[in-house]
């Protein structure tokens, strides 16, 4: 006999058990914008529909169209995040902005995954990308206040967002955790080689398989090595990608085979990515190029670029950029074990 189907979240019932979450949420909410609108910040609305949902390879859209007094359909997406306005409006003149928005991506549903979600973003212009690190630990420390707890938990691990986060190189990590010199396959002008991370990988156990490109290898080692080992205890920010695995970012001026990207992560979960920004608009065409070839090849689509964006792109400023999974935040502050729990009005689950 097949288990009964769950209440819907609208069930009175439902909604008593999770209504501490939702009310925690709209508390640490207020408490980021608070601290953002105290240092001028200002707190933009994007619109949701592109032309272009953003070009990352494993990233996943919603296609819709928008029909005209033609008749005639012109495809649209919904975004991944709001990205691209966000830097076209630091190329119109503004300097510090952020942004609560709603984002959709396919292919995503679990226990810290849902089709539509918050992100908040926000933006430095002419400011380093450490500037975004230190935004990073105030805001787990005004989110665990507001929620109620004082610390961040998930599935039994704790961490302390009293305690400055851990900085640790992503090379730095791969040797740590996995025994494996990750810079040892990067070549000076950051292009990658595939057979010595293969190598590298076989002598310590790792899985490889025929057809792994260098990048499916470096996210096996980082999936099952690293990220199971960061943010216990205090949080952690896992800093300077190589630059094949920073698309968007810009080389770090110590060393071209890094980026300027780094990721939070607090209990295991990660919780956010920064950028200091690229903003050379030919590179950034060549890097988008290379993302949609290795979709169109695994996933067999691409989207199209945002030819507005790269344009922009020529006149933005040096500027530092940072996305947070806003409901990730709130389920560690609050303690919640899933996603739909700090969520409103959640999506409902389709049929296989």
């Amino acid at each position: 006999m097949k288990n009964p189907a769950p209440s819907p979240w609208w069930t009175p019932h439902v909604h008593a058990d999770r209504r501490p979450f939702l009310m925690a949420r709209n508390r640490i909410q207020a408490a980021l914008r608070a601290w953002l609108a105290e240092r001028d910040f200002i707190e933009v609305d994007t619109a949701t529909l592109q032309v272009s949902p953003g070009n990352e390879a494993h990233l996943h859209a919603f296609r819709t169209e928008a029909i005209g007094h033609s008749g005639v359909p012109t495809p649209l997406y919904l975004h991944t995040s709001p990205e691209f306005a966000c830097k076209k409006l630091l190329a119109a003149g503004e300097r510090r902005i952020a942004c609560f928005a709603h984002v959709y991506r396919n292919r995503e549903r679990g226990p810290l995954h849902h089709p539509e979600f918050t992100m908040l973003e926000w933006y430095r212009a002419g400011e380093s990308y450490e500037t975004l690190m230190t935004d990073c630990a105030v805001f787990l420390r005004l989110a665990a206040e507001a929620g109620g707890a004082g610390k961040l938990t998930f599935r039994g691990a704790d961490c302390d967002p009293a305690l400055e986060p851990e900085r640790l190189t992503v090379a730095e990590a791969f040797s740590r955790f996995a025994g494996i010199d990750m810079l040892a396959s990067v070549r000076a002008d950051g292009s990658t080689d595939r057979d010595r991370l293969a190598s590298d990988m076989r002598q310590v156990g790792l899985r490889v398989a025929g057809d792994d490109t260098w990048a499916d290898l470096f996210s096996r080692v980082l999936v099952e090595k690293v990220e199971p080992q960061l943010g216990f205890g205090r949080a952690t920010i896992l800093c300077e990608y190589p630059a094949a695995e920073a698309a968007l970012a810009r080389p770090a001026p110590h060393d071209r085979r890094v980026a300027e990207r780094f990721e939070l992560y607090a209990c295991g979960v990660e919780l956010a990515n920064a950028f200091g920004e690229l903003t050379d608009p030919a590179e950034q065409r060549r890097r988008f190029g290379l993302e949609m070839a290795e979709k169109q090849r695994v996933y067999g689509e691409a989207y199209p670029l945002d030819e507005d964006f790269l344009a922009a792109l020529a006149i933005m400023p040096d500027a530092s950029g940072i996305a947070l999974g806003f409901d990730r935040l709130v389920m560690l502050a609050t303690g919640a074990s899933r996603i739909d729990q700090v969520l409103w009005a959640p999506v409902a689950e389709t049929a296989p």
